[in-house]
């Protein structure tokens, strides 16, 4: 690589003229815990002395969320009414007056009320990092502008707030909050996850396990292509190319209905990650009656490479 590019890395990873930097946490669906993460991360920055103040952090409520609130340094919201009805939004003003190092902003594709500066606030966004002030946020993955139309295929539902991709692309670093479907499905069904009453049939529609694990996916490969990104940047700043980092997958199927599918989608995992994979079965020794052998038999000619191992090969499988 030359001199040149390998200055440009460097450059490319040092805020711009001052400018604040942002740190994203990114999640799935709603209630996945980014907020509380968020919160978690602003007091370790408070303890180790930075100035910081909380913009604007959405609770819904949840008593744990609350008590770290609490503890951290927050400006009053703005009061606005608009045709009958009281709206509070952050004080922008406020913020840049008070010039702390660090301010929390959550749920990044909010839609500001009429009369504000901005209409959205990942516009204020900006504007507190062109102020020379570090930002935390909180987006889920469907806010994503690129995603917009997949979303809207996944799920049924149009996602109106959207947020441009360039803002997650140039944060100075992604956090992906992740839990797994069911979890998230519980704490629904327990109560902790905010519902506004009037959206309550779209929302139970929204969160499905199949469309909660689509939109995870998602989520995965957002982080995935960020991180994909800081890596080859890294190596630039070192004067290096990034070597092609390879892996193997691994396919376990049965003779039951799921069998092509999971192949079909093992392929396109494989192909879009440049990854040789291989899928196997292992059998227990029961005999299979004629439907689960033609599952098999088809699962087999999807794929590139098919394995057939007895239960003796496992503990080799597991070295694979």
């Amino acid at each position: 690589m030359s001199h040149s590019g390998r200055a440009d890395a460097l450059l490319a990873d040092l805020p711009r003229a001052g400018r604040g930097r942002l740190k994203v946490f990114l999640g799935a669906a709603p209630g996945v815990g980014k907020t509380y993460a968020m919160l978690q991360a602003a007091h370790t920055q408070l303890r180790q002395g930075v100035t910081l103040l909380a913009g604007v952090v959405e609770t819904h409520g949840r008593a744990e969320t609350e008590v770290l609130l609490n503890g951290l340094p927050q400006l009053a919201m703005l009061r606005s009414e608009y045709r009958g009805v009281q709206l509070e939004e952050m004080d922008l003003d406020g913020l840049l007056a008070a010039k702390p190092k660090l301010v929390l902003v959550d749920e990044l594709a909010h839609s500001n009320a009429p009369g504000s500066r901005h209409a959205k606030r990942w516009q204020d966004v900006q504007e507190l990092l062109a102020a020379g002030i570090d930002v935390y946020t909180t987006v889920n993955v469907q806010h994503l502008e690129s995603l917009n139309d997949q979303v809207r295929g996944i799920t049924g539902v149009q996602v109106r707030e959207t947020v441009p991709d360039w803002i997650v692309q140039e944060a100075y670093e992604l956090l992906l909050i992740d839990l797994p479907p069911r979890e998230l499905l519980e704490r629904l069904r327990e109560g902790k996850v905010y519902v506004p009453e009037q959206a309550r049939a779209a929302i139970d529609a929204f969160f499905s396990q199949t469309n909660l694990n689509a939109l995870r996916e998602l989520a995965m490969q957002t982080a995935a292509v960020y991180v994909d990104d800081e890596l080859d940047k890294g190596y630039r700043q070192q004067g290096q190319s990034a070597p092609a980092l390879r892996g193997r997958l691994l396919v376990g199927v049965d003779g039951d209905v799921h069998a092509e599918r999971l192949v079909r989608h093992a392929s396109r995992v494989a192909e879009r990650r440049h990854l040789p994979w291989s899928l196997v079965h292992v059998g227990n020794g029961t005999v299979r009656d004629e439907q689960s052998r033609l599952r098999l038999q088809s699962a087999q000619q999807l794929a590139g490479h098919f394995a057939s191992a007895g239960a003796i090969a496992r503990h080799a499988l597991c070295r694979y």
